[in-house]
């Protein structure tokens, strides 16, 4: 078994088990590359039919192509899909910085949906080499009634034992692709011929690494114009992949506090 074989393996284990345990079940769709492979998995995990819900929590501020891309293939994967729009900007906490703030939107929008469909398990796209506070997190994470998530105090998995029992109004986030690498994400893509939005392609020099909101995002400098090319950067670039992302270089404990508030 290779090595995204054996990943492979473990994510579709994870994805069946959350199905198999709770219910009602939704998945977080951000249109970005590690949400399309979740997606993809899904879909390998039951036979080619997403069963669960897809959610996206749309600011309103993604890239035309983003919109383009959810359009086309929520249709073509035949998802359930899930669209809610989320509140201004000054419901969120003014104490945060202004990148941070405008992301936390999410956060509160997500909480709507929650309240809404009831859902007692979330499945996220993170990784944990993404961001130094998501490395923090399980594979069965358990949050508050408000979407709280406690960092201090979580369960421990041995040996891929997750546990899953809850208290009343509390939910799981369900993380499948936390043991997954930038690199892995790409190579998987490559192997499965899996589609992304084309702002991860280079353009003029520069591309994406990570995609978030129009006026919080920026392109790197980059030529990779093919997966081929972009996993050769990956195995040499020193560039962080969240460069692009405005609230990564805000005060240091924003994203920390994003994160316990229930931020994905």
């Amino acid at each position: 078994m290779s090595h995204l074989d054996a990943l492979e393996s473990q994510s579709i284990y994870i994805l069946r088990e959350a199905y198999n345990r709770l219910k009602p079940l939704g998945m977080l769709w951000s249109l970005g590359k590690d949400s399309n492979v979740m997606l993809w998995l899904a879909r390998k995990a039951f036979l080619g039919h997403v069963p669960f819900a897809a959610i996206h929590v749309d600011t309103g501020k993604k890239f035309p192509e983003m919109y383009e891309f959810r359009e086309r293939f929520s249709k073509e994967w035949n998802l359930n899909l899930i669209v809610r729009d989320c509140p201004p900007v000054d419901s969120v906490d003014p104490s945060l910085p202004p990148a941070a703030r405008s992301a936390a939107r999410k956060t509160e929008g997500l909480k709507r949906v929650m309240n809404e469909f009831g859902f007692k398990g979330i499945i996220a796209g993170i990784r944990r080499d993404e961001q130094a506070t998501r490395a923090k997190e399980r594979v069965f994470s358990p949050r508050a009634d408000n979407g709280a998530w406690n960092f201090r105090d979580q369960p421990p998995e041995f040996w891929d034992h997750f546990k899953s029992d809850l208290p009343e109004g509390a939910h799981l986030r369900v993380h499948p692709l936390l043991a997954w690498t930038e690199l892995d994400i790409w190579r998987y893509i490559e192997r499965e011929n899996i589609p992304v939005v084309s702002l991860y392609y280079s353009k003029n020099g520069k591309r994406y690494r990570s995609l978030g909101d129009q006026d919080i995002t920026s392109p790197v400098e980059s030529n990779a114009s093919t997966i081929a090319e972009i996993i050769q950067e990956l195995e040499t670039t020193k560039t962080s992949e969240r460069a692009g992302r405005a609230m990564d270089h805000e005060r240091e404990d924003a994203f920390e506090r994003l994160r316990a508030s229930g931020y994905m």
